[in-house]
């Protein structure tokens, strides 16, 4: 209900400011959700605010969501436009926030978004797409990169929309984000599947990087991925206790080697066990178990690799930062790819095992001969793995044109290796 006002619950606009300054003292980013796709229809709110549909629209099939029960802003109004860019830069320029995700954008676009046939009303060309919305999210994009252009925006846009994130002057939407609802309903259902059948659904996993560079994606673990009876993270894993959180592990590691920036949501860091609940804490008392920790310990050393090297962020949301080396052993339900940055040595062999198996003397080709540093693996006794390995380096054979790695595939792990200097 309000677009200007952080909630007091939580305090003052004072308070609030204090809290973004001391995130940006201890070297945090902070993006706020932003939504200007839909408003409730509160009495103290914006609904009919003169006793007319000043900011909706007056019928049903254009000013009422059936999703939520909410209202749909009136884009084409040039009042509504401004209040909304208004509200979405005033959080930048007020309380320095450093980033805008903007909420619901695919049903900002399509005006029979979830509705019924004979249920909306199509455009001036008798079209489906929601003209006065699109100029607005153009517009404020444009006007928040020109004013602020260390600040980023990421849409929560799931449908094949084409250039969400490319430039305005490109013909796209502006914004610099969008997030991957593809990879993450593809990945989710593979992961949650005995690694016995995973062989028999390989294309889950292939299937994100035929389109994985057509936009600056995020790879979502989202607050809607742990609700409304989808169970935590850690609850969709198959198998035993070990298998459930070996699992886990390989996941994050598969999701941090993988393109995209990474989004996880609270207490999936450390294996909630629980979906999440509003009104309820986290279950920090689970840090107490080795295993919970362990994962723990994993993501802050996976963030910690990400930002390291620079083979697994320079080039995130370009193909040329990715070369597959292993995409067809379905049977073993292995997979190796490359990244690269942008200098040559700035490489990084990323490898998962999606089986509890162990593979030895897996053959890979690498780009230079010498010495190859396992430099994390998420079967590492120190996160609650088995503890099997490559004893932190392997060297190459150098036996045929291309030089050739043999490794120690660990069982359901993701590893990463880089050259050494």
């Amino acid at each position: 209900t309000g677009l200007f006002a952080p909630t007091s619950r939580f305090g003052t606009p004072a308070d609030f400011a204090a809290l973004i300054d001391a995130c940006h003292q201890k070297g945090l980013g902070v993006i706020i959700d932003w939504v200007p796709g839909h408003f409730p229809d509160d009495p103290h709110g914006l609904s009919r605010f003169d006793g007319t549909a000043l900011y909706e629209h007056e019928n049903p099939k254009q000013g009422r969501h059936l999703d939520w029960n909410t209202l749909v802003y009136n884009y084409g109004r040039t009042e509504v436009a401004n209040f909304l860019l208004g509200s979405g830069l005033f959080w930048l320029d007020r309380y320095r926030i450093d980033g805008l995700r903007v909420d619901a954008v695919a049903s900002m676009l399509y005006l029979d978004y979830s509705r019924p046939e004979g249920g909306w009303v199509p455009n001036k060309y008798g079209g489906r797409e929601n003209l006065d919305a699109i100029n607005l999210l153009r517009r404020f994009n444009s006007e928040l990169f020109s004013r602020f252009p260390n600040a980023t925006t990421a849409a929560e846009e799931s449908t094949a929309w084409p250039m969400v994130s490319r430039p305005v002057d490109w013909g796209g939407l502006g914004f610099g984000y969008k997030w991957n609802m593809g990879w993450m309903h593809d990945t989710l259902e593979y992961i949650s599947k005995d690694p016995i059948y995973r062989k028999h659904h390989h294309g889950q996993i292939l299937f994100g990087l035929h389109y994985a560079f057509f936009e600056n994606f995020i790879l979502p673990l989202s607050h809607d991925e742990v609700v409304h009876g989808k169970r935590s993270i850690l609850g969709r894993m198959p198998g035993d206790e070990w298998q459930r959180f070996a699992n886990l592990r390989a996941y994050y590691g598969f999701m941090f080697g993988h393109p995209g920036k990474k989004l996880l949501f609270m207490g999936s860091e450390f294996g909630q066990e629980n979906e999440w609940r509003h009104d309820h804490s986290l279950d920090w008392h689970l840090l107490e178990h080795p295993w919970h920790a362990g994962v723990q310990a994993l993501v802050r050393d996976l963030n910690r690799l990400y930002r390291a090297i620079p083979a697994l962020h320079e080039l995130d949301c370009e193909d040329a930062g990715f070369e597959w080396l292993v995409m067809h052993d379905a049977e073993r339900s292995v997979f190796a790819w490359l990244r690269k940055g942008r200098q040559t040595q700035d490489r990084c062999l990323v490898m998962v095992n999606f089986t509890p198996e162990v593979y030895r003397d897996y053959r890979i080709e690498v780009p230079f001969s010498g010495t190859w540093r396992e430099i994390l693996n998420s079967d590492s006794a120190l996160y609650g793995g088995s503890n099997v390995g490559n004893a932190g380096a392997v060297t190459t054979l150098d036996e045929g044109a291309v030089p050739e790695v043999s490794l120690v595939v660990p069982p359901l792990a993701t590893i990463f290796l880089v050259p050494e200097r």
